[in-house]
């Protein structure tokens, strides 16, 4: 008689490769998008905007206050009004599911706050290419029937940007977006890592458009939240991949294994770190992806229930 695998059976230690094809009701599951990996305070230093209530004005501003406080604690009272304003101007940190740089990007933009510019810059660049060069080197092998494999799979790192950004853009892995980034920082990076005396002058200038550049291409091409070609579309409160999307080289690698899979009646608990808790079995059969959704709708407008297992 053969056993039933179900999810409070699996050995979460293993890779999501190894027991992802035993479970029973997999087709009955999506993967969950999810990070906690995000900074908006940016967002609640900027002034309330005219139309608003005066409760909405009266919360947002001791919101600022509150947020202001925090970055002293942080940065240090040292210059703290241009420190705030650094902080304002290079925007939120992306919700991000990107699994080798998101510390490094925190660095730059703490950096950049404390008035650092030129390691802020050059740190900005050299991110970019760092993640361009692991974005081809990481996927390359499933692209190994392609026309621009020959092109790239000799090579062990990319300093021209032209070419790995043309390469991933024609495996359908670069979105248009990111690729746009990609080619503006570009020209940061060479007159920043290349002697240029005209960087003295708009140092500060050339980090800050750095830094968001970078922001950028992390938003589009690794979010966690947002429209996605991707995402399933219609769920209420959270976002899960589409599951033709699964075997995409690009989210095999990058999201699957930080994206935990689950059915519609997960939740998500905090009380001995974060735990995503859920029934152990769905039953038999496929969903489609618009059934899915309708399914976690649904349990979204009812009842909450107990989960089973927990992962």
């Amino acid at each position: 008689m053969t056993t039933r695998v179900t999810i409070d059976t699996v050995d979460f230690s293993k890779p999501i490769a190894d027991w992802k094809p035993l479970l029973a009701d997999r087709g009955r599951r999506r993967h969950l998008s999810y990070s906690l990996d995000f900074d908006t305070r940016a967002h609640l230093l900027a002034e309330p905007g005219e139309e608003w209530t005066e409760e909405a004005r009266r919360l947002h501003l001791e919101n600022r206050e509150r947020v202001k406080a925090g970055l002293e604690r942080e940065f240090g009272t040292l210059n703290l009004d241009t420190k705030i304003e650094n902080f304002a101007a290079i925007g939120f940190k992306p919700f991000s599911v990107l699994a080798h740089h998101n510390d490094f990007f925190d660095q730059i933009r703490r950096s950049f706050v404390v008035g650092a510019y030129y390691p802020a810059l050059v740190a900005a660049c050299t991110l970019g290419e760092r993640i361009l060069n692991h974005l081809v080197l990481d996927l390359r092998d499933d692209y190994k029937s392609t026309p621009e494999y020959k092109q790239v799979y000799r090579k062990s790192s990319f300093d021209n940007w032209q070419l790995p950004i043309e390469t991933l853009e024609a495996w359908g892995v670069l979105l248009p977006a990111a690729a746009a980034e990609f080619r503006s920082l570009q020209p940061l990076r060479h007159r920043s890592v290349h002697f240029n005396p005209g960087t003295y002058a708009s140092l500060r200038e050339d980090a800050l458009s750095a830094v968001v550049h970078l922001r950028e291409i992390i938003d589009q091409q690794f979010t966690t939240h947002g429209r996605r070609p991707w995402f399933i579309e219609g769920t209420r409160g959270h976002l899960f991949i589409k599951q033709d999307w699964e075997t995409h080289p690009f989210i095999r690698t990058y999201f699957l294994p930080t994206c935990p899979f689950v059915g519609p009646n997960f939740s998500i608990s905090f009380e001995h770190g974060v735990r995503f808790n859920d029934h152990a079995d769905y039953g038999d059969g496929d969903w489609s992806d618009e059934e899915f959704a309708e399914a976690f709708n649904s349990k979204m407008n009812s009842a909450p229930t107990e989960p089973e297992a927990t992962s």
